[in-house]
């Protein structure tokens, strides 16, 4: 692949002086520093929003969406919260429960019989 000379030297240029760098990767180098900051302030459990309203709080204007793409571009994530482990195979250690009912599910009356699964 060819590439420019100038678009080449351009580019170097730019790697060894910061200030000649766009505005947005000027702000995102300087945002990346806070949003690592408070992340690693707050044990490196905060997802994006909490690192957004953790910004606003100490007077960092800054976007959610920036927040989010500074975020996985450092990859940076917030702890997720652990889901409880359901299963439907039947412990074979538990005793199954009495059958109450002897699988006779129908009434003579109303308020005879109640049945309910646990």
């Amino acid at each position: 692949m060819q590439i420019a000379p100038s678009g080449y030297r351009r580019r170097v240029q730019q790697r060894n002086c910061p200030w000649l760098r766009c505005k947005r990767s000027q702000s995102d180098e300087e945002r990346c520093s806070h949003i690592q900051r408070v992340w690693h302030a707050n044990w490196q459990v905060y997802g994006i929003v909490k690192v957004w309203k953790q910004m606003h709080r100490e007077g960092l204007p800054i976007a959610r969406c920036t927040v989010q793409r500074l975020m996985r571009k450092l990859g940076l994530e917030g702890a997720r919260r652990g889901k409880k482990v359901r299963t439907t195979r039947p412990d074979v250690a538990r005793p199954s429960p009495l059958d109450l009912v002897n699988r006779q599910f129908t009434a003579q009356r109303p308020d005879q019989l109640w049945v309910a699964d646990f």
